[in-house]
């Protein structure tokens, strides 16, 4: 029987990057919703991500789902651990929609509880899934492929503080969208907040890079035990991040956010190789992870069929919504 495993990691791997980059923005957009001027400039925001943003959230279910069939002991491990950090990031997502939906709806008056809701739901979604990864950075207490730890050991300053470096990179790729969909004073504003966001999350790029290895000694062997090819990515993050800074002063419209989304992957891709091959660190592989050979092949199948579907989908919403969102072109 063949062995699954590597295509498996491809294809989940693949559906989380596609999830942080596509309701990254979104989240984003709704985390910089206290900062608009009025409620025009707010209909202009929610616009922007009216048509594409439910369809974002398709990521995270094909991410979530393929993990537990093709990994369950991730399953096994993660859910006791993080129970309240995943119940928060779901609350938060589903408190974000309702107020999606509820806001178009309510009188001018009423409307500011709204704003308040979609602006907290998706700060609440946005630090769970931060402290999420720092847990997963961490690693977690573990005995016989059971998790052994306490209900709060997800919470620690260095989870605080990955949660609230996501919250600041959402925030950017949110400004960035912004910048490519309006125009006029909205635009320069949300490019003001841009630049200043790229620099917190720069700054927390420098946290991160020096607290991970002094947390785990995989990781500093890894990088520090000898010359690696593994440097080039934080040299591209500074690179990119310094072009990324350039296109924000220059007036570039569309390359700021496709630079923030490289700079997103970059940061992905320096998180799974620097843990490679563990999947529940600090003990187990992709391979203990992994469910049989027999189910990874039947799952495989489907999801090979649903994954060109959903691709196709997206491409045509956005294709279909591209443009400049000007106040009082509403989608809803």
């Amino acid at each position: 029987m063949y062995d699954f495993t590597y295509l498996w990691v491809g294809i989940i791997g693949f559906g989380l990057l596609m999830y942080v980059l596509a309701d990254g923005f979104d989240l984003g957009v709704g985390m910089l919703f206290p900062f608009a001027s009025n409620d025009d400039e707010r209909d202009v925001m929610m616009n922007s991500v009216a048509p594409v943003w439910d369809g974002n959230e398709t990521w995270l279910v094909l991410g979530g789902a393929g993990l537990l069939a093709a990994f369950p002991l991730v399953y096994t491990v993660f859910l006791p651990a993080l129970y309240i950090g995943v119940f928060l990031l779901l609350a938060g997502l589903i408190f974000r929609g309702i107020a999606f939906e509820f806001r178009f709806k309510a009188s001018p008056q009423n409307r500011h509880w709204w704003n308040a809701a979609f602006s907290i739901g998706s700060f609440v979604a946005t630090f769970a899934q931060g402290a999420v990864v720092g847990s997963y950075i961490q690693g977690f207490k573990t005995e016989n492929m059971r998790y052994v730890g306490g209900a709060f050991d997800w919470l620690t300053p260095f989870t605080v503080m990955t949660g609230l470096g996501l919250v600041v990179g959402y925030a950017l790729l949110g400004a960035t969208w912004l910048v490519l969909k309006t125009e006029g004073a909205l635009q320069e504003r949300v490019r003001s907040w841009a630049r200043k966001l790229l620099l917190a999350v720069m700054v927390f790029f420098v946290i991160v890079s020096v607290w991970t290895p002094m947390l785990d000694s995989y990781v500093h062997a890894r990088w520090f035990g000898n010359v690696s090819w593994l440097w080039v990515i934080p040299a591209l993050t500074v690179l990119l991040a310094g072009l990324l800074w350039r296109w924000l002063n220059k007036g570039r419209e569309a390359l700021p956010f496709i630079g923030t989304i490289a700079l997103f992957a970059l940061f992905y891709g320096g998180l799974l190789f620097s843990k490679w091959p563990y999947v529940v660190p600090p003990n187990y592989t992709f391979h203990d992870a992994a469910s049989a050979p027999e189910s990874q092949l039947f799952l495989l199948v489907g999801v090979l069929f649903v994954i060109p579907f959903v691709l196709m989908y997206s491409a045509w919403t956005y294709y279909v919504f591209r443009g400049k969102v000007r106040a009082g072109a509403g989608y809803h």
